[in-house]
């Protein structure tokens, strides 16, 4: 069941819900969350009620929903880094609640959770107004759902985190929704070289569509990292890890050229420890950099973003590999563990007969 939307809280009912590896942590067991909880956290839709104190959105705006919802008032903030709002990190992240600390949804009589202040695996949700981002009506609602996490992350972190200049050797390694937006953002910055890394063809194939120069493909090779260093053999500017695992964080930290920076976009399993030589990275003048949400202002961002979507300089479509109904998440999750899946879209107005 879900309650109405209290004070500063908005109810949307969701159009679409992208099925992201954050979701598939949790379901592995890698990523601990409160049960009973509600998966989803990439999506859109429209909002269909407003509770007390809302001023900026209202029945039928289009909303993208942000899985980073900030208070507005911490310090973190008030600085302008709403993606690093520490009451969001200290309420909603690691208890399943929204801001005052209580969940809108039950389960026959008895408190459900939120996911990252989000739940987008229903027909309808309740999330904090700072967690809906309003964009312009025009823009096709489904496909703008990956805009909520994937998308943004990903160019995020080429724009925002490493802030890549023209001319720079970038590689990508991992060619899901996260690493083929990255090359996109890559090839808008102009980046000489933009390398992508991946054990599935079909993936490679469609990141150069996207803007890659050159691909490696390292299924089955005995040295991944000695594989892409042929390509660029001094090294790169940045190196992107859009998988999160420890072995390819270490990969991306041992291909930097000097002054190089490896970003680490995707999110590995809680507890995860990699190794690298940090005489190596002082000497070389390298860095490391976390990326949390690509360092974006969602209400500033994302509906730039969708300007983009709109203007033919981002691609949606291709990162779709699917639209399934809601009654469909289970399946949908284990394809994107079997790694061939990119983003799948679930949308609760399709029947199960026609998935």
């Amino acid at each position: 069941m879900l309650a109405p939307p209290g004070p500063r809280e908005v109810e949307v009912t969701v159009a679409a819900a992208g099925v992201c590896h954050s979701d598939l942590h949790v379901t592995t067991g890698e990523w601990e969350v409160p049960i009973p909880t509600v998966l989803g956290h990439e999506g859109s839709g429209v909002v269909s009620a407003v509770g007390k104190d809302v001023t900026s959105l209202e029945v039928g705006d289009h909303v993208v929903l942000s899985w980073v919802a900030n208070c507005g008032s911490c310090r973190q903030c008030t600085a302008g880094r709403p993606v690093q709002c520490s009451t969001y990190a200290e309420v909603i992240s690691p208890n399943g609640v929204l801001f005052d600390g209580t969940s809108r949804l039950s389960v026959g009589g008895l408190p459900a959770y939120h996911y990252l202040g989000v739940s987008s695996f229903a027909e309808k949700v309740v999330v904090p107004d700072s967690g809906a981002v309003k964009v312009r009506k025009d823009a096709p609602l489904q496909d703008i759902a990956l805009l909520g996490c994937g998308v943004a992350t990903g160019m995020g972190a080429v724009t925002n985190t490493a802030q890549v200049p023209t001319g720079a050797t970038v590689a990508i390694i991992g060619c899901g929704g996260v690493g083929l937006s990255c090359v996109q953002a890559a090839k808008r910055a102009g980046a000489a070289r933009i390398v992508a890394v991946d054990i599935v063809q079909s993936k490679l194939d469609l990141a150069v569509r996207l803007g890659a120069t050159d691909t490696v493909n390292t299924a089955g090779g005995s040295d991944p990292a000695a594989d892409v260093r042929d390509v660029v053999p001094d090294g790169f500017d940045y190196v992107f890890d859009a998988i999160g695992r420890v072995t390819t964080t270490e990969t991306a930290i041992s291909l930097l050229g000097l002054g190089g920076a490896a970003v680490i976009v995707g999110m590995p399993p809680t507890g995860s420890s990699a190794r690298f030589d940090p005489l190596a990275l002082a000497a070389a003048d390298q860095r490391i950099l976390g990326c949390n949400y690509g360092s974006i202002v969602p209400h500033r961002d994302i509906p730039l973003l969708v300007d983009e979507v709109m203007s033919g300089g981002i691609e949606l479509g291709p990162l779709i590999s699917g639209r399934r109904p809601l009654s469909d998440a289970a399946a949908a999750l284990d394809d994107l563990s079997s790694g061939g899946a990119l983003r799948q879209l679930l949308i609760p107005e399709l029947a199960s007969a026609t998935s």
